[in-house]
């Protein structure tokens, strides 16, 4: 069997840790500079930022503060945010970048393809119709058609607005 690997993530995955004090999740928040990190919004349990590394242009994270490792972790009030901030990021983005469709995720443990598996994430990630082609098979080289920071300043006044139910 041929395996297809996706070598252009590789920064991001190995700079994680198994411990909080270097997580990337846990420390991109408290670096206060989320205009650089692609932080579009804080809330009470989570934030929600941009991959640096996306699967598709406009991929989003949807991350807790607390570093935990599996969806149970959760309170029952950040699980109420999660999903009210997943349903909110897909109206925005079909809102601002007129996607066809979302794929929206959370991989729980290295087996299930988790890159950073010790800090729970959820993917949402906006797709349209013949997103994908044949760059990353034979010339090793994910295309990505929106430069991140546009997209980034084009976001970030809907996610400013983006309030949760007082969870």
């Amino acid at each position: 069997m041929d395996i297809l690997y996706a070598p252009w993530r590789a920064p991001y995955t190995k700079s994680t840790a198994n411990s909080s004090d270097q997580c990337v999740f846990c420390t991109q928040p408290k670096d206060n500079n989320d205009d650089q990190s692609l932080l579009l919004s804080r809330h009470n349990y989570h934030y929600i930022i941009m991959n640096k590394y996306p699967y598709n242009a406009g991929h989003l994270l949807i991350v807790p503060f607390e570093h935990i490792d599996t969806l149970n972790a959760l309170s029952q009030k950040a699980c109420h945010e999660l999903i009210e901030l997943t349903q909110s990021s897909i109206t925005i983005l079909n809102k601002v970048l007129k996607n066809h469709g979302t794929n929206v995720g959370i991989n729980l443990g290295k087996a299930s393809g988790a890159g950073i598996p010790d800090h729970m994430h959820t993917h949402i990630v906006p797709r349209w119709t013949g997103d994908t082609n044949f760059m990353p098979i034979i010339a090793d080289t994910k295309q990505i058609s929106i430069d991140m920071v546009n997209m980034f300043t084009e976001l970030k006044p809907y996610f400013a607005e983006l309030k949760t139910e007082g969870f």
